[in-house]
């Protein structure tokens, strides 16, 4: 929760289209006890004492979760880790351990949003949530990212976005782009200067086939350099939804991303991807991404503003006012 990202974005711009469409949104005072509400949205996984107290309160809880590693797991995965947490609810006695599980409030809170389908299907499978439950919202983007004009595509390096860490593998790209010779603009910051992983990180950076832009707050700026890149590339482990993907995507440049299930259902076929064959293997793909990415066409994919976003919440919320 200390950490810039996606989440933080997420709470942030849905908060300010809520309040574009005139509905009353605060951001939730533990301290204050005069603090009323007709519906609390949570972003996590809701605590058990916090659950039993707004039902006290009669006041509905819809929780927006994120399953960026679980949904990516197969189906096989799922369903044995289904059995063995259903199997650790249906044990007798242990109730103090049990109720220290976050992910049963799944079961009790009014409502549950994901991003996705494969989300969606985590639920259902490993937790035995209803569908009738479960409601998909997509992330929004900046209305900036929605009016791009045609990309120029006119430097020589590929783009990648991200915080400077272990899950998104940014050492591993870079290290795949001075292996492939193929230069790679990386714009994003490190959690901490201090962390280990970006002093590793800043050592591969050379400014040939390295190269790196601290992050970048304003989505007028990171549109220009997007739309100035031959081609977005990603590396991570895992996601569930990529705001920066989406942010390349409607400037209309390529597209070349880990090969997962949140990847294939955000992006189907207008996309490329990394294979499952090894680091060699990606070394040829990222090569070959590089030299044909000025006459690949740009996903063509349903975008959503964060008003959109902010229109699905509120006929979610007014089904249990």
């Amino acid at each position: 929760m200390l950490a810039h990202g996606g989440v933080q974005v997420q709470i942030e711009q849905t908060k300010r289209a809520l309040e574009r469409i005139q509905v009353e949104v605060e951001f939730a005072r533990w301290w204050d006890a005069d603090q009323h509400a007709d519906i609390i949205h949570y972003f996590g996984a809701v605590p058990s004492g916090y659950l039993n107290l707004a039902r006290q309160k009669r006041i509905p809880i819809v929780l927006s979760t994120f399953f960026s590693e679980t949904c990516n797991r197969s189906d096989f995965h799922l369903r044995v880790q289904g059995i063995v947490t259903r199997g650790l609810l249906a044990l007798p006695g242990w109730e103090l351990i049990k109720a220290q599980l976050q992910w049963r409030s799944y079961k009790n809170v009014a409502r549950i949003i994901v991003g996705t389908n494969a989300e969606r299907h985590v639920l259902q499978t490993v937790y035995g949530i209803q569908p009738d439950r479960i409601d998909i919202v997509p992330l929004g983007l900046d209305e900036i990212y929605l009016t791009s004009q045609t990309a120029p595509r006119d430097e020589n390096y590929l783009i990648s976005v991200g915080t400077v860490r272990e899950v998104k593998r940014s050492i591993e790209l870079a290290q795949l782009a001075r292996d492939a010779k193929v230069p790679i603009l990386f714009v994003g910051d490190p959690y901490s200067i201090d962390d280990p992983y970006w002093g590793r990180f800043q050592r591969l950076i050379d400014n040939e086939f390295v190269l790196h832009q601290n992050h970048i707050a304003h989505g007028v700026e990171l549109k220009k350099l997007l739309l100035s890149a031959r081609g977005f590339v990603l590396y991570s482990e895992y996601e569930n939804w990529s705001l920066a993907a989406h942010e390349a995507a409607a400037c209309r440049i390529p597209l070349l991303l880990p090969d997962m299930k949140w990847s294939r259902e955000c992006f189907g076929d207008q996309a490329r991807y990394f294979s499952s064959r090894g680091r060699a293997q990606h070394a040829a793909e990222l090569s070959n991404f590089y030299a044909t990415a000025e006459n690949l066409p740009a996903p063509k994919i349903a975008n959503y503003t964060w008003d959109n976003v902010a229109t699905k919440l509120i006929s979610i919320y007014q089904e249990l006012g």
